[in-house]
């Protein structure tokens, strides 16, 4: 019996301590436990205490509409995930977010997920809604907000108990000085004394100079961009609300900020109760909004670094920690570690090196100093590797085994690819594959990662090359009849086949075949110099797939002769105009014809009366054309055709000019163009007067002695097609000057035109006709151009019109002339 005590006790000294461990653990628990529906994990707002109202006058006191944690809907919080805008029953203003989702305006998640730490819950402060200026003023900006009264709990150690959020919000901006711009805040109180330190308000920053006029305030871009506020890629929702048109513009002045953290201690209020409120405030005047959302950790027990426990060495890679408002901040890294950014600030990018060991992080403001470390481990970097196993198969039923080889780190699966370009998953972890039934070629690849730190990298592909099946075809026609003699005409065509023709085989009776020697891989074959009547047929094989054959065509030879001649030229070029000779000798056959006999000279009647039997047709077409001869023989169906390929050059339409009109020794500049680029052979006659008679644009410089020149351009090609054009040059014993005929009539036979004639003009400026009423109706600058009578098509009435035309002679002098012109009709 003394014994049993004595083994009680001692197992009682052994179990004591342990009981007591556990109790001290369990109680310290409770002191860094959150508070319940902190982190809105009821998917509700129970607990937290709600309001809406309006802002007017800046004081939003007076029109507060509270929701109390007592109770639930519709005047309380409990069970309740939404609330309405103050007075606005159908749009939302606060709401639990539950399910995450990209905000239209931010462009941010509506649940964020920050360096690692993935929250679930969220609520949504504010909308879009706006109020606007009536009859009475303005009247104001919504306002809402959630407070949450927190009982510190007690400890018995000194150890930080922390309260960590994100938000990320929208503002629009008010171009309102600051104090009155749409804003986020977060405000802890303790006592009914705002702790400044935790008590941060969000807003767009401006200049503070907007004018009591109207003039608004100037944002401050560059300090909003240092707080991380960026322009939204949308437009307001709203019009312009300093517009008074309803149909005003939608502005593009909507700022966001993504996700932010932000922490604060509450361990120097042990025991006591301290009040947690966010609110998202419109501006003042009301015409301008603001919402944010609010996502908090459900994590109380002090300062957490966020970032990868296993480190990728060479990586370049982010930690962080919640800021505090004003803080400064410190940080250490593992030796062989390099910091790269953000050593004063709450996010720290670091270079990993080769050790493992310990991330500290210390952020102090004057409400609180914390503190944190994170043990690390390094890890090598990914290798990918490579794939093995290409291979060619046959589509239908098929195997390949594809393995992966000299990689590192885990295969997160397999990705296919037709064309090496587009790539879709497989969703495949193992290190090796096996590829069946392909019907397509199809390149493999897999994605590895060593460690989640570690970057994602592709392995080389390999690549299964999978030919269709073999298909052998038909050969087309399949029934042909063939003369004696006959030398073509008697093509056979393999048609829907798949793969590459092996050979041809002929048989005599459809059982014994014969491979065509040598080898022919054409899908087409003419037949020639059967003496019996004879089957072929193709083999085809698409790559490693078994060979097909096609089905066979069958030649029945008969005994009548092809017929035979002999004709010339097969293809003859000709310029346009000119004409071909189309020469055929027959010594075999008993009539014959032409596809066409357009253009053609002496086509014969079609009649062989004796043998040798010869045609000379003359053929002159004005396009290039084709004339098939189909010669016939008793007893055989198959004509001999023959064809004359007529390549006929393009009319050559060789354009010189206007007629025109020089003063004696002064220079004429003649230009002369074609249709036809290959037309660039040019001569002009005759030569009189010019520098060079074998250029599209020679001078020609013409003396007294001389009246008037025709001369006659000629283009040419190198095979000698050519054509012709001309001018007439009259030569003007006076000094360079305009002249203008002081009559005309308009649709008679002659002077039906009223144009100037230039005379030693280098450039024609201008020449105008104006009505009686000073009215321009015609102008023109072009030489040789001139007045119909009519004004938009309509003849006008007989009268006096006034004229003006200038010109610069070849010296370089302005010649300028005006007059008078009667319209006689």
């Amino acid at each position: 019996m003394w014994h049993s005590f004595t083994f009680i006790g001692s197992l009682m000294k052994f179990l004591l301590p342990i009981v007591c461990l556990l109790v001290s653990y369990d109680l310290l628990a409770q002191q860094q436990a959150c508070p319940l529906n902190n982190d809105f994990s009821l998917g509700n707002l129970t607990h937290w205490h709600a309001y809406t109202g309006n802002n007017a006058g800046g004081n939003p006191a007076s029109t507060i509409k509270p929701y109390d944690t007592a109770q639930g809907a519709p005047g309380g919080t409990i069970g309740v995930s939404s609330i309405s805008e103050f007075n606005l029953p159908s749009t939302t203003g606060i709401q639990v977010i539950t399910n995450n989702y990209t905000d239209y305006l931010g462009g941010f998640p509506t649940i964020p997920t920050i360096n690692g730490y993935k929250y679930n819950y969220s609520v949504l402060l504010g909308s879009t809604a706006i109020t606007r200026s009536n009859s009475s003023g303005i009247q104001g900006g919504y306002v809402r907000g959630i407070s949450y009264t927190i009982s510190v709990p007690t400890s018995t150690v000194a150890q930080p108990y922390t309260m960590t959020y994100a938000y990320a919000m929208v503002l629009e901006n008010g171009t309102h000085n600051s104090n009155q711009q749409p804003l986020f805040s977060a405000t802890l109180s303790v006592n009914h004394t705002v702790v400044q330190c935790a008590s941060p308000k969000y807003y767009l920053p401006t200049k503070d100079n907007a004018d009591p006029r109207g003039t608004g305030a100037t944002l401050d871009t560059a300090a909003a961009k240092a707080q991380g506020i960026y322009l939204s890629a949308h437009p307001s929702p709203n019009a312009n609300p300093n517009s008074n048109n309803p149909n005003a513009e939608h502005l593009m002045d909507v700022w966001a900020k993504g996700w932010t953290e932000v922490t604060f201690d509450l361990s120097p209020y042990r025991g006591q109760t301290v009040v947690l409120t966010f609110e998202a405030d419109n501006c003042v005047p009301g015409g301008h909004f603001a919402y944010a959302y609010v996502a908090l950790r459900n994590v109380c027990d002090g300062l957490a670094i966020s970032g990868p426990v296993e480190a990728c060495i060479n990586s370049v890679l982010t930690y962080s920690i919640p800021a505090l408002t004003g803080a400064s901040y410190q940080w250490t890294v593992p030796s062989g570690w390099s910091i790269q950014s953000g050593v004063d600030s709450n996010i720290l990018k670091v270079l990993v090196g080769p050790n493992p060991g310990q991330i500290t992080a210390m952020e102090t403001n004057s409400c609180a100093a914390l503190r944190a470390t994170l043990d690390v481990v390094t890890t090598l970097p990914t290798i990918a590797g490579f794939v093995s196993g290409n291979n060619e198969v046959c589509a239908g039923t098929n195997s390949s085994l594809l393995e992966l080889n000299d990689y590192r780190g885990k295969v997160l699966g397999w990705q296919t690819s037709p064309d090496g370009v587009s790539w879709s998953p497989l969703s495949v972890t193992a290190p090796s594959y096996t590829a069946q039934n392909l019907q397509q070629t199809t390149n493999y690849r897999a994605l590895l990662q060593n460690g989640q730190s570690c970057d994602i990298d592709t392995s080389s592909s390999a690549l299964v090359i999978v030919d269709p099946q073999s298909v052998g075809g038909s050969l087309n026609p399949a029934n042909m009849v063939f003369c004696m003699g006959q030398n073509k005409d008697a093509l056979l065509t393999l048609k829907g086949y798949t793969g590459s023709v092996l050979n041809w085989q002929s048989s005599s009776d459809g059982l014994t075949w014969t491979d065509f020697t040598p080898v022919n891989n054409n899908p087409t074959y003419n037949v020639i110099g059967i003496t019996s009547s004879t089957r072929f047929r193709t083999i085809v094989k698409s790559g490693v797939c078994p060979q097909d054959i096609s089905s066979s065509s069958f030649i029945n030879l008969l005994t009548a002769q092809f017929p035979v001649a002999q004709s010339s030229p097969a293809d003859t070029p000709i310029c346009y105009g000119a004409v071909a000779p189309l020469n055929s000798h027959i010594t075999l056959g008993t009539t014959y014809a032409w596809n066409t006999t357009a253009d053609l000279a002496n086509p014969g009647d079609g009649v062989i009366n004796a043998l040798p039997y010869d045609i000379h047709a003359l053929a002159s077409p004005t396009t290039t054309t084709d004339y098939v001869l189909s010669i016939m023989n008793s007893g055989c169906p198959n004509p001999l055709r023959d064809t004359f390929h007529i390549n006929v050059h393009q009319k050559i339409v060789v354009d010189a000019g206007h007629d025109t009109a020089v003063v004696f020794n002064q220079p004429l500049q003649l230009n002369a163009s074609s249709n036809d680029s290959t037309a660039n052979i040019y001569s002009w006659d005759p030569r009189t007067g010019l520098d060079n008679a074998f250029i599209p644009n020679p001078v020609a410089i013409l003396g007294a002695n001389i009246d008037s020149v025709r001369y006659v351009v000629k283009a040419a090609t190198e095979e000698g097609c050519f054509g012709l054009a001309s001018l007439l040059v009259k030569v003007f014993k006076t000094l360079p000057d305009i002249f203008v005929p002081n009559a005309f009539t308009p649709g008679g036979t002659a002077n039906s035109l009223f144009r100037p004639i230039p005379v030693g003009i280098a450039t024609f400026q201008y020449f105008r006709v104006y009505n009686r009423y000073g009215q321009l109706v015609y102008s023109t600058t072009v030489t040789g151009r001139g007045w119909d009578g009519r004004v938009n098509g309509k003849l006008q009435e007989p009268g006096t019109f006034v004229w003006v035309a200038q010109g610069i002679s070849y010296q370089g002098r302005t010649i300028s002339r005006k007059g008078t012109v009667v319209l006689v009709r």
